[in-house]
């Protein structure tokens, strides 16, 4: 059980009270840490962001409904950007991607990286310069690797020998040289949920560093000599908040990179260290700043440059949830209250694990708050669930909400603009929610909310 507060994101509850308790210039100090920058509470004790008050915002757009702060997003890009200024910032476009948002991260100088085709159908379609495009995936198609030599993306991080066959064999009909990096498994066990660590050896991402598979991966492109061998790629997890397993990879990565060199005499150009940094989803939660990320990554790639006597290579690294994530909370409308007395009180609203799967399938924390009023209710320990037919149907498993909340309140979730509308579902054949981005006061649809309509127009039966 979390025993903070809602809304407060910092306070503790038994020495300041809830945030619904206090001024709205005392809630508005502790607002940054979990949500959106420009989130405030107004004079009526409503939620708004940018200026925009989420009652407006339900009004016009329906809930749930995830919003999304432009300039919060713009700022987070440009906090990357300063903090890595020579280094290509690759936004991990599988956190969250509509034709919006690449263009908002491409007009902050950031670069793309997608896992699919249909991510890669959407950078395109929304004017992403394919040689700012990189492309992941452990299974990429036929199809999938020819449209991304057509398109000329910047580079293919490649996962196994069966793709670089068959990018190889791609090229050689094209007579094209894209540009690849080889993914490099290195065996750090990531301080993270299971199915979020990606470095360790059992698992179905990259080249093994300790089997040899990564070594025998650069010698065969380099010796066939068709594709070109840019770099090592490693990526050792999501939801990151421990530096010592970026600074583990960095060291094994490079020592292979000095093992290519002595093999066959070629230093590669690049390095890229992956993202999964975390962020703030409860007050509990202590994130490193891009500046953090920055020198550290930075001193150890010198370190152990020099010790195996390469020359630095060029850095990229591979922030998402990073930068959306924080940039956006989920807006829900009260259904029903129930309280089992002597456990706890079901607060039901109108989405669930349709629109944030996270809760149910990494056991996720995150926070609440009563965002369309204020009360003068003490705090009642509250479980926020949906509206599926699961029990597992769990949004915030354990939040203070005021002891007053009722059916029509809405309720606001921080921190969901990574992988909540990535992974959204029609389960029990609901549509999906709408993203509505926020800028100055103004709301703007950017991806419409489903209809069951469309639902039904993809039943051909």
């Amino acid at each position: 059980m979390r025993a903070h507060e809602a809304g407060a994101l910092h306070a503790d509850i038994s020495k300041q009270g809830p945030a619904w308790l206090r001024t709205p210039e005392d809630v508005n100090a502790l607002m940054p840490a979990l949500w959106p920058r420009s989130v405030t509470r107004g004079a009526d004790g409503a939620v708004a962001v940018a200026g925009l008050s989420v009652l407006d915002i339900a009004a016009e757009f329906g809930t749930p409904v995830y919003v999304l702060d432009e300039a919060d997003l713009r700022s987070r890009c440009r906090d990357f950007r300063a903090a890595f200024p020579t280094e290509d910032i690759f936004y991990a476009g599988k956190a969250f991607l509509c034709r919006a948002v690449v263009r908002m991260i491409a007009e902050e100088g950031l670069h793309l990286d997608v896992c699919t085709g249909g991510e890669l159908a959407t950078a395109l379609s929304a004017g992403m310069p394919p040689e700012r495009i990189g492309f992941h995936g452990n299974n990429k198609s036929v199809a999938e690797l020819s449209r991304a030599l057509d398109a000329g993306v910047g580079r293919i991080i490649v996962d196994s020998f069966t793709e670089i066959d068959r990018l190889t064999a791609l090229a050689r009909e094209r007579g094209v040289r894209p540009r690849v990096l080889v993914r490099v498994t290195v065996g750090v066990e990531a301080h993270t949920h299971e199915f979020i660590a990606t470095a360790h050896e059992d698992q179905k991402f990259g080249f093994s560093l300790a089997g040899g598979a990564a070594a025998n991966a650069a010698f065969k492109i380099l010796d066939e000599g068709v594709l070109e061998l840019r770099g090592l790629h490693s990526h050792i997890g999501s939801q990151i908040f421990d530096a010592s397993g970026f600074e583990v990879s960095a060291r094994r990565v490079l020592a292979l990179q000095a093992q290519i060199r002595d093999a066959r005499g070629v230093e590669l150009p690049e390095l890229d260290l992956g993202g999964g940094f975390g962020i703030a989803y409860t007050s509990q939660d202590d994130p490193a700043t891009p500046q953090d990320l920055a020198k550290r990554l930075r001193k150890i790639v010198d370190s152990e440059c020099a010790a195996e006597n390469l020359a630095v290579p060029h850095l990229s690294i591979e922030p998402g949830r990073a930068i959306v994530g924080p940039a956006v909370f989920t807006l829900y409308e009260v259904g029903t209250v129930k309280e089992l007395d002597g456990i706890r009180t079901f607060v039901s609203v109108d989405g669930g694990m349709s629109d944030n799967i996270r809760t149910a399938l990494y056991d996720a924390s995150y926070s609440a708050t009563l965002a369309s009023r204020a009360s003068t209710a003490q705090p009642l320990l509250a479980r926020v669930v949906g509206k599926h037919c699961e029990s597992g149907d769990i949004v915030v498993k354990d939040e203070f909400l005021p002891a007053d909340v009722q059916a029509g309140d809405l309720v606001a979730v921080p921190g969901t603009g990574a992988y909540c509308r990535s992974m959204a579902s029609n389960y029990n054949h609901v549509p999906r929610p709408p993203v509505v981005a926020v800028r100055d006061g103004q709301a703007r649809l950017i991806v419409r909310r489903e209809t069951e309509e469309d639902l039904l127009a993809l039943d051909v039966g």
